[in-house]
């Protein structure tokens, strides 16, 4: 078949994520009949069934949901081209970098000393966004850098370099019958009532709290003894004064990453992934080593 045009993949994108013709016509500033006509059209031209169609329901099939994945992707890409050419394009060269607070690990500074010495620095602009916006910033051109946090953030797309691992902790309000304790592990924590954050695949009326947007909410809502939270151990840094943070010995670690998207030709992003491993090794982050940085020195 012929390649969907990008116009097609943002209707079933919105149709994928209405799961209602009426809302997702309404959303693209269309009506509903040709809309469902342009849905029916891909599937007859694609020789697979996107949606399942009922009087009273719409649902996605198996093959609906990879294409849903996978066209996110691509318009994500088409975006992301338009972005970066435009940034290529200026007179004053200008680089993105996405972060959520803190998620740097305590690098940054070191990082930019060591970035304003080389000789393909450009200047940068960083941007302090809610917890796991950081990748979608990325993917889409937002962003050309990012710090994310393995294993939580989606590193797919993108190429990456690890700065440093921490372990976890638990940050408890300290009143809690366990804020005394000298460590835990995660069977301690049964039970408890934990942070949503973005991403996380649950059904809403589960009883957890609201979806949480940054650490100043989590801080908030453990002093008010309505959660417990489980962070990595730099978080510590900004714990509230009623808020205790234990260390837990069985809870996995977790990595700061600084991550560029795949095929990246950038000299200025390749300057920035240069001082990410330099102020790393510095501060004895981590077990980066020059040598292992993936990426080319030798780019055009």
């Amino acid at each position: 078949m012929d390649v969907p045009e990008t116009r097609e993949l943002a209707y079933f994108v919105a149709v994928a994520e209405e799961l209602h013709f009426g809302r997702a016509a309404q959303r693209l500033g269309m009506a509903q009949p040709p809309l469902s006509r342009a849905i029916a059209r891909l599937e007859r031209r694609m020789g697979v069934q996107l949606l399942e169609r009922t009087s009273r329901s719409v649902n996605l099939t198996g093959a609906g949901q990879v294409f849903l994945t996978e066209s996110r992707k691509a318009l994500d890409a088409v975006t992301a081209s338009v972005r970066r050419a435009q940034r290529a394009g200026r007179t004053d060269p200008k680089l993105t970098l996405a972060m959520k607070p803190n998620g740097d690990g305590g690098l940054l500074e070191s990082i930019l000393q060591h970035y304003r010495r080389d000789p393909d620095a450009v200047d940068i602009e960083v941007i302090v966004c809610g917890i796991g916006e950081q990748a979608p910033m990325l993917r889409d051109g937002r962003a050309d850098v990012a710090f994310l946090t393995a294993p939580y953030d989606d590193l797919a797309g993108f190429d990456t370099e690890p700065l440093l691992t921490q372990d976890q902790m638990a940050m408890l309000p300290r009143a809690h019958r366990l804020a005394g304790r000298a460590a835990l592990r995660l069977a301690d924590l049964t039970g408890e009532q934990l942070p949503r954050w973005p991403g996380d695949d649950v059904d809403a009326t589960d009883g957890r709290l609201p979806e949480v947007r940054d650490i100043s909410q989590v801080m908030q809502l453990v002093a008010l003894g309505q959660l417990v939270a489980v962070l990595p151990e730099s978080v510590r840094q900004r714990a509230w004064p009623d808020v205790a943070c234990v260390p837990l010995l069985d809870a996995p670690p977790t990595a700061v990453v600084v991550a560029w998207p795949e095929r990246t030709t950038s000299r200025a992003v390749a300057a920035l992934i240069r001082a990410s491993a330099e102020a790393a090794e510095v501060a004895g982050a981590g077990a980066v080593r020059r040598g292992e940085i993936r990426y080319q020195d030798t780019l055009t």
